[in-house]
């Protein structure tokens, strides 16, 4: 990471004292600069917003723009908001929480805003999916990750090994490998966050068509005979999960996140069920590694699709009183070149249309699916925080009983259901 500034130093000394900072908004002062105070969640992002922010005063110098970094964000923005303090620019991630945020009526409507036509479309339905206040447009994607299988490219040029394009494809290619003595995936039970990339992405297929719609709206009626419910409609989900976790290595229940990654950094499996944020650990294990993402195969070439997350969103107050200040800020980071620098740091994908990607051969390799608008969102966003989902899909892998899995989601969800509006859940 490259060396913080003094300024940005001084901002994340802890949450007490962003808040305190962005308490003491003023207008522009006498010498006719304005003060943006800037919330910004992305602590492995500090250095290259720093850099982004000394450009944007370079060229607009009546603008000062301070990056308050919190550790905590989705914490202190909720309490900001509640004391009428909101910052008058910033950055979230993309999960539950800003869905729910969104549907409260406290951010911006950038509908008629220039910068929304240059965005992505598929990138910007994944917000909508999360929450909006009506049909308002409440944030702008930055920069996206990617949920995929990661695979070792060596490997499979080696057992000459094609990346599949359907589900059969891809249990014939597990096959192969082990009938090669390769393991094809490298299991980390032991952190049961790690099961749930896969249950997002195998699960988005039958979440497509207003599933957590029709759920929500069945209030606490969920159960096999609902119109909708994980029973009636997760069933292939989870028989191919565990079908994929029946190809990991021995011993794989009590293996972490980071032996995961330095065991398939080493060559000990052909693939990874992760996405890309997990590249930059693989690689810093074995610089030279040969990477590639696909995305979990359907039945239908045609109907594949990628899962991604939001992994900056940028949004303002409704009422903001620097408006015009923070929308030029906005629009500064959303010119391509400055946001493509930004996400190839992040090794993520830019969400303007026509910016480039990084040289990261995994990048490149998630890109058509990007161009396509095939991509669509995380579904654990859709599921409420309450709902025990990693350990009910962990102790489901230990076990393989589905039905025993899926009744316990459907009556968690009937829970939260008959004791609150059902809203989008936390990020998981």
């Amino acid at each position: 990471m490259k060396p913080r500034t003094i300024r940005t130093a001084a901002a994340v000394a802890g949450i007490a004292g962003v808040a305190i900072a962005l308490g003491g908004c003023a207008s522009a002062g006498s010498d006719g600069v304005t003060t943006l105070n800037f919330f910004q969640f992305k602590g492995e992002a500090i250095a290259d917003f720093d850099e982004l922010i000394a450009e944007f005063e370079a060229e607009n110098p009546d603008i000062n723009v301070v990056q308050n970094a919190a550790a905590d964000a989705d914490t202190l923005i909720r309490t900001l908001l509640v004391k009428d303090r909101i910052p008058d620019v910033i950055t979230l991630n993309a999960s539950g929480n800003f869905g729910r945020l969104a549907q409260a009526g406290v951010f911006y409507d950038f509908s008629n805003e220039p910068v929304l036509q240059t965005i992505n479309p598929a990138v910007q339905e994944i917000l909508a999916d999360l929450g909006t206040y009506g049909d308002e447009v409440n944030g702008l994607g930055y920069v996206n990750n990617a949920n995929g299988i990661i695979y070792n490219r060596d490997i499979f040029e080696a057992q000459g090994l094609e990346v599949p394009q359907t589900w059969d494809e891809l249990i014939a290619v597990c096959d192969a490998l082990q009938d090669a003595g390769i393991s094809p995936f490298y299991g980390t039970l032991a952190d049961a966050w790690t099961a749930i990339p896969s249950w997002n992405a195998l699960g988005a297929y039958p979440a497509q068509d207003g599933f957590f719609d029709k759920l929500r709206a069945q209030g606490e009626d969920v159960g096999p005979d609902s119109e909708v419910s994980f029973q009636k409609d997760f069933v292939e989900v989870m028989e191919r999960q565990y079908q994929l976790y029946e190809y990991m290595q021995d011993g794989y229940r009590g293996r972490t996140y980071d032996d995961g990654n330095a065991a398939f950094a080493n060559g000990e499996s052909a693939m990874l069920l992760q996405g890309i944020w997990a590249t930059n650990p693989i690689k810093q294990v074995n610089p030279d590694i040969n990477l590639g993402i696909f995305p979990y195969p359907t039945d239908d070439p045609d109907e594949s699709m990628l899962v991604s997350g939001v992994d900056v969103v940028f949004t303002l107050g409704k009422n903001g009183a620097k408006h015009d200040a923070a929308m030029r800020f906005i629009e500064f980071a959303f010119q391509p070149e400055v946001q493509e620098r930004f996400a190839a740091s992040q090794n993520m994908v830019p969400s303007v249309e026509g910016a480039e990607l990084g040289d990261d051969p995994a990048l490149q390799s998630v890109a058509p699916y990007f161009d396509a608008g095939r991509i669509t969102g995380f579904i654990d966003h859709q599921v409420p925080g309450s709902i025990p989902l990693q350990p009910i899909d962990q102790q489901f892998l230990f076990t393989g009983d589905v039905d025993a899995a899926l009744k316990s989601l459907d009556s968690e969800w009937s829970k939260v259901a008959a004791r609150t509006i059902p809203v989008t859940g936390d990020d998981q």
